[in-house]
């Protein structure tokens, strides 16, 4: 199979069964490679279940799945883990954006060009028609996202999405919201991973019926936010492991790396000049710099590991920290060298003369540490998992894959698809 869509769907009994049927016939006519729909259920309290099954019975290559727990995010991760296709995609049911955009968002999947595609009403290629209310939260939004997760994608919640099934497999386990921050969650750790992003300009139209609950969503999105926020600034995702599997020798973007190299330089600086300043009460100026640097040396190194260049893992520790040291020493000769020099022009300068000087040197060190750390120590490859990540996000990506199981999760109908020209 080449191509799964899957149409989400909560009490839409009355919307469902034109939608799907021109959605078929769509795909027949002018889809040129092998399709299915699938249908997801999540939760349905009125005849959407039973209008489903009508249609997998009627209509060549659609199935159904149903979920006894709501969740547009749930619905779409448990449509797309257990397909066989090798592209996923989704589209709302109330097919609000063109379908013509259809193939031009899951070609550059299928060449092998892009790992997720996405549909953008924000460009000015896109012919949008809704209220100015929906169109300032999208923008406000989008722009929320820009600043808080530093995301270059435009748009985040138009529902027209495709993804290769092999970044899907490796991205699902990893994403925890099961509603509608699912689809930024995803664009997310996609980018940080260092997948390929597609952007289709599409022709939108909006739904007047719609039944999103506006203000709970924006709450939800922005505690989606707060929560990815703190996880990618932990570190605790195993991003440079899927970049590794995915992208294998492709670094992260230098803009980013950059940015979070200079959040914890900022830190690592203040750090060490308030450990100059308290130690050299006590000890001349250049054993103060070499105890005040060595200590914020080694915080600094486990820093860029984890935050900036999205090392984890014990894979590797030893030696990053081994390389971390010979950057401290080149480090500690250009501030040695700097307060050598002020000493030899001035025999006993003033404090904040030395302070001046260090912070000059300092952000040379800084300079020279990023370019060993990028290109010597994390050299742009991320490290390979250990044994035991791999096999937990493994196992993982197999629980959620059967985990909408028996008690959660019902292939109600699936009809042999034909493949049609």
């Amino acid at each position: 199979m080449i191509l799964d869509v899957v149409i989400p769907v909560y009490n839409e009994e009355r919307d469902l069964g034109p939608c799907a049927r021109r959605l078929h016939e769509f795909l027949s006519a002018t889809f040129p490679y092998p399709a299915r729909i699938t249908i997801a259920d999540n939760a349905s309290t009125d005849g959407t279940l039973a209008v489903a099954g009508r249609l997998a019975e009627e209509l060549p290559g659609v199935r159904v799945v149903h979920l006894r727990e709501k969740g547009r995010g749930r619905a779409l991760k448990a449509g797309w883990l257990e397909s066989d296709a090798q592209v996923l995609a989704y589209m709302d049911v109330d097919l609000s954006t063109d379908l013509a955009a259809l193939f031009p968002l899951v070609a550059p999947l299928l060449s092998g060009h892009s790992d997720l595609a996405i549909g953008t009403r924000l460009s000015r290629g896109s012919r949008v028609v809704r209220g100015p209310k929906r169109e300032l939260l999208s923008r406000g939004y989008n722009l929320l996202l820009r600043g808080t997760l530093a995301a270059g994608f435009s748009d985040a919640q138009c529902g027209f999405k495709a993804i290769r099934a092999e970044a899907a497999r490796e991205l699902l386990p990893l994403v925890e919201d099961t509603g509608w921050f699912f689809d930024t969650e995803l664009l997310v750790l996609a980018e940080r991973a260092g997948l390929r992003i597609h952007e289709v300009p599409v022709d939108w139209v909006d739904d007047p019926d719609s039944r999103v609950n506006i203000a709970a969503t924006v709450k939800a999105d922005l505690l989606g936010i707060l929560r990815l926020g703190r996880s990618l600034a932990s570190g605790s995702l195993p991003l440079a492991q899927l970049r590794a599997r995915l992208r294998p020798g492709q670094p992260e973007s230098l803009a980013r790396q950059v940015i979070r190299f200079a959040g914890v330089g900022v830190l690592s600086t203040l750090a060490y000049l308030v450990l100059f300043a308290l130690l050299r009460t006590v000890a001349p100026a250049q054993l103060a710099n070499f105890l005040a640097l060595a200590v914020t040396a080694a915080g600094n190194t486990a820093a860029n590991r984890r935050v900036t260049f999205g090392v984890t893992g014990r894979a590797g520790l030893l030696r990053h920290h081994v390389q971390g040291l010979v950057v401290f020493g080149l480090c500690l000769g250009l501030t040695s060298g700097a307060l050598a020099g002020l000493h030899a022009i001035e025999a006993a300068p003033a404090r904040a003369a030395e302070l001046s000087v260090l912070v000059g040197a300092n952000l040379l060190a800084t300079l020279l540490r990023f370019l060993l750390l990028r290109h010597w120590v994390f050299s742009g490859r991320a490290s390979a998992p250990d044994g035991a990540q791999h096999h937990e996000l493994r196992v993982a990506g197999d629980q959620l894959a059967g985990a909408e199981d028996a008690a959660e999760l019902d292939v109600v109908a699936q009809v042999p698809v034909s493949d049609h020209p």
